[in-house]
């Protein structure tokens, strides 16, 4: 019983200030600002009930507000608004790292590496452009999907392969690519369009993307 009437002292305390207020905004004299008013108030005690003195909703926010601090502490990198993802989501979409979405640091640049992580490219074949966001020294794929695609030109199997997000003006659907060295070239002062661009990158310099931090993280010597 002690319990319960707490509960109740607090939710009068709750009702106290919005009611103070809405009486004063919108009580009148007449019958028809009366019965306004009494509907408003229904209404408002109704809202209050189902978002404040229910047990389900401050749960979902507690969570919620646990989840942020967790990834913040777990993931380094991850952008404070939430915009990339961390580098354990990048992980999971390939656990294999094929198609240039290993997480390994690329420490050491190789010479033949003629293009960097940001740049934007136009394929000399197909004639889309994109941005490039991540390459491997040859190209990392499952032997069953290299045999289809690079099955006239096995040479691109032991060339730099690079990932590219596709503008979505050139092909609608928003695509991510994997394209061997010799069938890119690099284009000047072009934004692409894709839905994963902020993912990836902070902004665009007139010239390529910059990277974002987690990204940098990977890719230390582009």
């Amino acid at each position: 019983m002690p319990l319960q009437r707490e509960h109740l002292q607090f939710a009068v305390i709750v009702l106290c200030v919005p009611l103070q207020l809405f009486i004063s905004s919108y009580m009148g004299s007449t019958e028809s600002n009366r019965t306004y008013a009494i509907s408003k108030l229904v209404t408002q005690i109704t809202e209050i009930r189902e978002n404040w003195l229910r047990v389900e909703p401050w749960r979902k926010w507690c969570w919620g507000f646990m989840h942020l601090r967790l990834r913040d502490l777990l993931d380094p990198y991850a952008d404070p608004l939430g915009e990339c993802p961390a580098v354990e989501v990048f992980r999971l979409r390939d656990k294999n790292g094929y198609f240039g979405q290993s997480t390994e640091p690329r420490d050491v640049r190789p010479p033949h590496i003629q293009f960097r992580v940001g740049q934007v490219i136009k394929h000399k074949k197909w004639g889309y452009r994109g941005v490039i966001i991540g390459w491997d020294e040859k190209a990392r794929a499952p032997q069953e999907w290299l045999a289809q695609m690079h099955q006239d030109n096995e040479k691109w199997q032991h060339q730099p392969n690079y990932a590219i997000l596709v503008d979505t003006r050139d092909r609608a659907a928003p695509q991510i690519t994997y394209v061997p060295q010799e069938n890119i070239e690099v284009v000047k002062h072009t934004k692409i369009l894709h839905p994963n661009v902020d993912d990836y990158f902070e902004n665009f310099d007139g010239s390529q993307y910059l990277p974002r931090p987690w990204l940098r993280s990977i890719y230390t010597r582009d």
